[in-house]
């Protein structure tokens, strides 16, 4: 229950204006939190920009660091940083609900806002798809072969006439090998 408070902002102390505030994660952050499978371990800042006015609160999360992540290939640990900016807008309405995923209503009297969970997400939603090495980084695997090699489809059955017809000037050149087994068996049907 401690660590909980730990991460409360008392938005009602706070008089209308911008304040900042800081808080430090660790590993033991992490381990507060049930879904807790991809990171376990961290080191990070949190710096707050609050702006308080009237009718709504905003904050401007800045979330500096590491986290150790597990590699996809390798199962090898090694530290990821980290450097992400989100924002958080807290509105003044009748009741506390979730607006949308940046805009949460909360109430005058409402003490204060915990921001524990939102921290974890922010977190997470930053990390990488592929958790790779740095060691491995610079190594193709077939799926990514695939992705970046440009694969080409025709599929105008003119096209070779349209290109002989351009090219008829010009000596004809060699056909690739591999364009030559398609063509065969464009041909067998």
């Amino acid at each position: 229950m401690k660590f909980w408070r730990t991460f409360d902002i008392e938005v009602i102390k706070f008089v209308e204006g911008r304040h900042e505030i800081e808080f430090e994660i660790g590993d033991s952050f992490f381990q507060h939190f049930e879904d807790n499978n991809l990171v376990e371990k961290g080191q990070m800042i949190v710096r707050i920009i609050m702006d308080k006015g009237a009718h709504l609160i905003e904050m401007d999360f800045h979330i500096q660091g590491t986290v150790n992540l597990i590699c996809d290939r390798s199962l090898e640990e090694f530290e990821q940083p980290l450097d992400i900016h989100e924002k958080m807008i807290y509105k003044f309405g009748s009741e506390e609900k979730e607006i949308n995923e940046d805009v949460m209503m909360i109430t005058r009297d409402t003490p204060s806002v915990n921001v524990a969970q939102l921290i974890y997400e922010f977190i997470l939603l930053n990390l990488p798809a592929k958790k790779i090495h740095p060691d491995y980084r610079n190594e193709l695997d077939d799926e990514d072969f695939e992705g970046e090699g440009g694969i080409v489809y025709l599929d105008d059955e003119n096209f070779e006439d349209d290109e002989l017809e351009d090219n008829s000037k010009e000596e004809p050149k060699e056909i690739d090998p591999r364009w030559a087994s398609l063509k065969n068996l464009k041909n067998k049907e």
